[in-house]
């Protein structure tokens, strides 16, 4: 009997990706103290937390005892949605693993940010996408994408700049270790220098992001100047904070 199964027989199909996900870095363990925190900073913007998954990063804190239940239990009740842990001694991998979460070994020491994107692996994507022969003012190793980016798609640059000659959709994503270029409208999520690179920049021809990243510091749309959207602008980091600059 063959143990083939054809494409329209399979019932799903593994594929990597990079999925960008805020990372919760615990520095307390007192799931009281964190249920404070997450009360302050729900009402400074409650459109953050809604139904947002995270990563629980323990590598701060120096409990093998964790009350991980607790704390999950906190982060929901604030619309916060646990999905794994990183870092932690094993008996904290087992009380991960026992609540139905995933485990992350500790990242690699300076690439922790406030939000980052975690890496669950990465696919060949088929898109219209090139290598880049290094044109002057993007990174080596960077990526062109012709085309929109259409709702739900990811584009990603792992190891420098991405350029999007087209519009990104909202509810689509670019992800690039250096800078991202979009020339058209921005509607979707943006992602620059993903691996913790302060230098990165976002440019785009019009503005109008859900959500605008730069090495792990963020602004949603919520939080953009009104009278900067539709406009061309760059993003870039004015000491842990993102400034977005006019071009017009």
């Amino acid at each position: 009997m063959s143990l083939k199964l054809d494409r329209e027989s399979a019932a799903f199909t593994f594929k990597g990706g990079m999925l960008p996900m805020t990372v919760m870095e615990l520095a307390s363990a007192d799931p009281e103290q964190i249920r404070d925190q997450l009360a302050g900073k729900l009402s400074q913007s409650p459109a953050f937390f809604q139904h947002t998954p995270v990563v629980l990063s323990v590598e701060k804190l120096d409990e093998p005892h964790l009350a991980l239940e607790r704390i999950c239990a906190v982060c929901r009740g604030h619309k916060l949605l646990p999905v794994a842990v990183r870092g932690g001694a094993d008996p904290v991998k087992q009380s991960a693993w026992a609540l139905g979460l995933g485990w992350f070994p500790p990242q690699e020491s300076g690439r922790a940010r406030p939000l980052e994107s975690v890496a669950a692996g990465e696919a060949p994507v088929a898109d219209e996408s090139v290598d880049l022969g290094v044109p002057p003012g993007v990174a080596s190793g960077g990526r062109i994408f012709r085309g929109t980016v259409r709702s739900g798609q990811q584009i990603t640059s792992p190891s420098g700049d991405l350029v999007v000659v087209g519009a990104v959709n909202a509810g689509a994503e670019v992800l690039a270790a250096g800078s991202v270029h979009v020339y058209g409208a921005l509607r979707g999520r943006a992602l620059a220098g993903i691996h913790g690179d302060p230098q990165a920049s976002i440019f785009c021809r019009e503005l109008h992001a859900e959500l605008l990243s730069v090495a792990g510091n963020y602004k949603r749309l919520e939080d953009i100047d009104r009278r900067l959207l539709g406009t061309p602008v760059q993003v870039r980091l004015d000491g842990d904070q993102l400034g977005i600059t006019s071009l017009a």
